[in-house]
């Protein structure tokens, strides 16, 4: 009974012993790190502060009355999206419904989203503006794209590197739009620009049609 049995028990200890030797190859397999994956790059705050904001071509294709505010317009705005963006401007002392629709303009696309009076207004439009020659308040424009400048387009800045736009909620915490605000007016011939670069697409600069050295908000 011995002689039978000690090749079994050698058997059962080649087979704990393969078995411990494939546990060890798992376990060896189990242990090995995952391969890192690429982290998207971080903002880049080397960069001019023009240049974390982004600013799209877009298109009035909507535009009604804000119900509860005497000054705002609720505007659909095309802006090379899969759906228009609902934006609300402070412009009805400016312009009419019919002079806002169909209007090509700048929209700053990477603001966070604000509730104006009960309306989710996504984004802000670009607008210039200068006190009015008989001081009774003041002239608004808008900042327009050239014709041949494409719904979607992202506007870059002469002189300075390509923009690498900030998130939202980078632009809010940073308080990027206040700081580069302070460098944004129009030049002496109208031309959008910050700090005197001026505002390019790929079928010319945006300018105002009659506002020079205007404040740009």
């Amino acid at each position: 009974s011995n002689e039978g049995g000690a090749p079994a028990n050698n058997k059962n200890k080649a087979g704990r012993a393969n078995d411990n030797s494939n546990n060890s190859n798992n376990n060896n397999k189990k242990k090995q790190p995952p391969k890192q994956k690429q982290q998207p790059a971080g903002p880049n705050h080397d960069q001019p502060e023009i240049c974390m904001l982004e600013f799209k071509v877009g298109k009035i294709v909507k535009v009604w009355v804000h119900p509860d505010a005497d000054k705002l317009y609720c505007e659909e705005i095309d802006v090379g999206e899969d759906s228009p963006r609902q934006i609300a401007s402070g412009l009805r002392p400016h312009f009419t419904e019919e002079q806002m629709l169909g209007q090509r303009l700048l929209v700053v696309s990477n603001l966070k989203a604000k509730n104006l009076v009960g309306f989710k207004s996504h984004g802000m439009v670009l607008c210039a503006a200068a006190p009015n020659s008989d001081c009774s308040g003041e002239k608004v424009e808008f900042v327009e794209p050239p014709e041949g400048a494409e719904i979607g387009e992202i506007i870059t800045f002469e002189g300075l590197p390509k923009p690498e736009p900030f998130a939202p909620n980078q632009v809010e915490k940073k308080k990027v739009w206040l700081k580069a605000a302070e460098g944004m007016k129009t030049t002496d011939d109208c031309q959008a620009a910050w700090n005197g670069h001026v505002f390019m697409t790929t079928g010319g600069p945006c300018r105002t049609k009659t506002i020079a050295t205007g404040v740009m908000r």
